[in-house]
């Protein structure tokens, strides 16, 4: 395999990713089949449990939009050549801002208390990345050491918060009050309605995804159309490059890290305010982890960390359809996930290289 040459853009967006994909799925079902149970009904479980139905779809959805803001989180930061592993803690704090917007001031409509939530969100998760970015930037210290620790002093914030300040008198829970009724977001059932589209209102399925979708625009346009983006890109490539060319270091790596907690705090608002209602203890479960995931699937690109965020939101729905309706335990699809993170992410050469020895063996004769 020595004579190797690089795929194209389009091929490696799409080959690399789908083979690793297939690699891990078989190597779960040899798992499945090592349990003692049948691999094909299981894939026909999981595809039928979540894309299956509008109620599949409804829930595919609801975990695909928490996976595209965080995944989206994790690949700005990417394209900064910066690792943030902090979307978790990120994430954390943009429900305290969401819920103290909800909770401390009154709304005349759910539109108006969906729009200030979202910008309190992004506020809260920007400023939780604001100083391991300003610790990376200006004392050396590495992103991803700060970023995980921010993400254990966020979940013992919030612990302490909501059990000794937003916890409503009388309650053993440790959650806030739930938001007033009219601060309910519309479910995507309803959004559709009217377009003559049947949907289940039985999901938690609700507008944010279109947020999700137009931040992805969002980020598409920011790093590639954009001099900051141009600039965030450089300095990612090399930073002595980009230093070379007068582009100041500090500057990117903190409004890099800024974009990105504010993407992972917008997460927030699907699981807080279009779902629970109320900020819980735990309402992130995991998403800012599954972000780096996505992003390292969806090779940073918008585009692509849809699909994979898609994905993942399968593999969630579809997980909790085989915990429900086989023997196979829930904790495989977690089984299944770091197969696919694994070859996508630490085993991607084991993939590219085969596939650039075959595109070089194939393309030789035309690039003599």
């Amino acid at each position: 395999m020595s004579a190797r040459r690089p795929l194209p853009p389009l091929l490696d967006a799409l080959v690399v990713p789908l083979a690793s994909l297939v690699i891990a799925f078989a190597i779960s079902g040899l798992v499945i089949l090592a349990i003692g149970e049948d691999p094909v009904a299981a894939m026909k479980l999981m595809v039928e449990g979540a894309l299956g139905s509008t109620y599949g779809w409804g829930y595919t959805l609801y975990y695909a939009t928490n996976f595209m803001f965080t995944g989206l989180a994790v690949a700005v930061a990417f394209h900064a050549g910066l690792f943030n592993i902090g979307g978790e803690g990120q994430a954390t704090l943009g429900g305290l801002g969401v819920a103290l917007v909800c909770l401390m001031l009154p709304w005349p409509h759910w539109s108006v208390a969906f729009l200030a939530a979202t910008v309190s969100a992004a506020a809260f998760g920007a400023a939780w990345a604001a100083l391991p970015a300003w610790l990376q930037a200006r004392r050396g210290s590495h992103i991803v050491i700060t970023t995980i620790m921010f993400n254990f002093i966020a979940a013992s914030l919030l612990n302490y918060l909501l059990s000794n300040v937003l916890r409503p008198a009388g309650s053993m829970d440790p959650a806030s009050a739930r938001f007033a009724e009219g601060l309910q977001l519309p479910r995507l059932g309803a959004v559709l309605e009217p377009l003559g589209i049947a949907f289940s209102d039985r999901t938690p399925a609700n507008v944010t995804l279109f947020v999700a979708i137009l931040a992805g625009v969002a980020v598409w346009a920011l790093i590639w159309r954009t001099r900051i983006g141009y600039q965030i890109r450089a300095f990612g490539k090399s930073e002595r490059a980009a230093v070379y060319a007068g582009i100041s270091p500090v500057r990117v790596t903190i409004i890099a890290m800024l974009i990105s907690g504010a993407l992972a705090g917008m997460m927030a608002v699907n699981t807080v305010m279009g779902e629970a209602q109320r900020l819980l203890l735990n309402s992130v479960e995991g998403a800012g982890f599954i972000g780096i995931a996505v992003a390292l699937m969806g090779r940073s690109h918008p585009a692509g960390v849809a699909l994979a965020a898609l994905l993942f939101g399968f593999l969630y729905q579809g997980g909790a359809e085989l915990a429900l309706w086989t023997k196979i335990p829930r904790e495989l699809i977690t089984v299944i996930q770091a197969l696919v993170i694994l070859f996508t992410g630490a085993l991607d050469n084991m993939v590219r290289m085969p596939a650039e020895w075959l595109w070089a063996r194939i393309s030789g004769g035309r690039g003599r």
